[in-house]
């Protein structure tokens, strides 16, 4: 190659290290364990290109509580809903695969619930960390679904996960409040639901884990996301 033309080639490939290393998902590409989920991913693949949305369908997805929810189209109808939960997701892997979970589509509303970010472990991240996390992720949504209210669904308080329930809640209440100023974007509580008087997790509405809901628990979390969906005019 001439002396000049490896130059140029040189140039351009600084450019475009540089412009990608400003998109906002650049920085999880390489991230430890974020392409172990492509298999789950690929699932939903298959299912977009069979599956196809209206103005009455409720896109939700997240995490294994999501996954798990096997009675989705039922509690949450008449709804129609399309159903994208894989086990694990968390806000960093979840962004890397936006753009192949969070098509281009019709949609009534998006529900997203990814709560693995803050588990006990040494991988955690900070409530602030997971507040630029979710400001992440409704920026690749609202550039394909600019005009599709946007919902979070508070993370959950689990006994299993009570010992970091301080740092859950801080993380809840920074998306809650961006959420409150910001357009089309809600939050929907689900703290109170799960908690008895004394303010500790109900077990009662949670699986033998003490992290994934039971049927009861389910149906708890129906009614609060059909209720605060009622609240903010998305009705079937």
């Amino acid at each position: 190659m001439h002396m000049k033309s490896r130059s140029v080639f040189g140039v351009l490939v600084i450019l475009l290290a540089l412009f990608g290393s400003c998109h906002p998902v650049s920085r999880y590409i390489n991230a430890e364990g974020v392409l172990d989920w492509e298999p789950s991913i690929h699932v939903f693949d298959s299912l977009n290109a069979v599956e196809f949305s209206d103005a009455n369908t409720l896109l939700v997805t997240g995490s294994s509580s999501v996954r798990l929810w096997d009675s989705i189209q039922r509690d949450l109808g008449p709804f129609q809903v399309m159903q994208r939960g894989y086990g694990g997701a968390k806000m960093s892997d979840y962004n890397h695969y936006a753009d192949r979970i969070i098509k281009l589509q019709q949609f009534k509303a998006i529900l997203v619930f990814v709560a693995n970010d803050i588990s006990g472990s040494d991988y955690d991240r900070t409530p602030k960390e997971v507040l630029q996390l979710f400001k992440t992720l409704v920026k690749q949504v609202r550039e394909r679904n600019p005009d599709t209210p946007l919902f979070w669904i508070e993370i959950t308080p689990t006994p299993s996960r009570w010992h970091v329930s301080d740092k859950i809640r801080q993380a809840n209440a920074l998306i809650k409040n961006y959420c409150e100023k910001s357009a089309d974007l809600y939050f929907i509580p689900t703290f109170d639901v799960y908690t008895n008087q004394e303010g500790l997790p109900d077990s009662t509405y949670f699986r033998r884990d003490m992290l994934h809901l039971n049927r009861d628990g389910y149906d708890l979390w129906a009614t609060r996301i059909k209720q605060t969906l009622q609240e903010k005019k998305i009705l079937p």
